[in-house]
């Protein structure tokens, strides 16, 4: 049963309330990296049983209606109770939103526990409204630095890690971040990474690259004998500069000469290439421009990929999980097990550089064989999440 009430003029669907005796954990989503992580998370707390309610909000950070229902589709996500419609803005308008419009809904739900994902800025307005509610904060993926402050991504991990009362973390290297900082060590669980709990439970539905090659009037391509690449770009610091781009893109072209390249192209990186006029940089017969990938098609972009280019954190992950070598168009990475253990090579921007490293990986060196998956990369880190912090809550309260 549902009942509606409203904030800042927007309806608001929340479930009817749950028995006295039932944990109450309200889970926040706001970008599409986010989804992929939630996921498997709400199936664990929903096979604790009916002891565990949770109510799942999605802030509208990422509101691309379309994209959206591609990934809940993919991902068997239910459809949020909540979903604040905060849209695009500035970071500090984008976060000042979130809390203005979340804050109702935590006051209303009344939660044991506030568990919120990822780096994104619905993650730590989110966190600061319920920490200072004295709503214990959980964070999932914590502990992760790139030692960078003007990735905004960072500024957001290491607040949110501070305001957190639970912290799971997705590699061992991730601790030591969190005691220099302070942390006690009593907060820290080693849980392992619930985006590779969703890649392996969905790896079979995987759309092939060549149907989506075929869909864009371009069947064959990238099955020769040198395969494909893969490239994502979408952070600011790639795309938001047209000189940098135009480098990034000018290496692509060259790598495309050789081993043809499927561009999966963001909408904030396609409004720039257009607006710069560098379309005609990418009309090539080595370069293959697509829409927007959902889930299942990027997830079969990987996997049958020669390589990966890519400036997102989470394709550093997926890539070192599916044995695929990536090439790192940053100059850091939050995820060093990545680069320690699997298959991801940070290569900066600099097009010299990531040629070179594109040669090694063709040769076959470090960055062209694939290493060992982490540990805890298993499939399982959310059945362990879900059992710590249910314990953790139940000892609460019977403090």
């Amino acid at each position: 049963m549902l009942s509606n009430f409203h904030t800042d003029d927007h309806a608001i669907q929340h479930p009817a309330p749950l028995d006295g005796t039932a944990l109450r954990i309200l889970c926040v989503m706001g970008a599409r990296p986010n989804f992929m992580k939630i996921a498997p998370i709400l199936a664990a707390f929903k096979a604790c049983g009916p002891g565990v309610g949770t109510l799942l909000v999605h802030t509208g950070q990422h509101y691309d209606q379309a994209m959206n229902a591609q990934y809940f589709d993919a991902l068997g996500l239910p459809d949020p109770a909540v979903n604040l419609g905060v849209g695009s803005g500035s970071h500090a308008a984008q976060t000042a939103e979130v809390m203005l419009r979340f804050e109702p809904v935590l006051d209303q739900y009344g939660p044991d526990a506030l568990l919120v994902v990822g780096d994104v800025n619905s993650t730590l307005a989110c966190a600061l409204v319920a920490a200072k509610k004295g709503v214990a904060v959980v964070h999932v993926e914590a502990g992760l630095r790139s030692g960078d402050r003007s990735m905004p991504e960072e500024v957001n991990r290491v607040l949110t890690d501070q305001l957190s009362d639970l912290l799971f973390t997705t590699e061992e290297s991730a601790a030591a971040n969190l005691a220099r900082e302070g942390i006690a060590t009593e907060r820290i669980y080693f849980a392992g990474n619930v985006m590779i709990d969703t890649l392996r439970a969905s790896l079979a539905r995987a759309v092939p690259a060549a149907t989506l090659a075929a869909s864009a009037g371009r069947s064959g391509f990238g099955t020769g004998a040198d395969g494909y690449a893969v490239l994502t770009l979408h952070r600011p610091s790639n795309v938001d500069d047209p000189v940098k781009l135009r480098a990034l893109l000018g290496a692509v072209t060259r790598i495309g000469s050789r081993t043809p390249v499927i561009f999966p192209v963001h909408p904030r990186t396609r409004a720039v290439i257009e607006q710069s006029g560098l379309a005609g940089l990418l009309d090539v017969p080595g370069v293959l421009l697509l829409p927007p990938a959902g889930y299942l098609q990027m997830l079969g972009l990987m996997r049958d990929a020669r390589l990966v280019l890519t400036d997102s954190g989470g394709i550093q992950e997926e890539t070192t999980a599916l044995g695929v070598p990536c090439i790192t168009l940053r100059d850091n990475t939050e995820r060093p097990i990545t680069v320690a253990e699997g298959s991801n090579i940070v290569a900066g921007t600099d097009p010299v550089r990531i040629l070179a490293v594109y040669e090694e990986v063709l040769a076959g060196g470090a960055g062209g064989r694939a290493k060992r998956v982490p540990r805890y990369w298993d499939g399982r880190a959310a059945e362990r999440i879900a059992a710590t912090l249910v314990g953790w809550l139940r000892q609460r309260r019977a403090r």
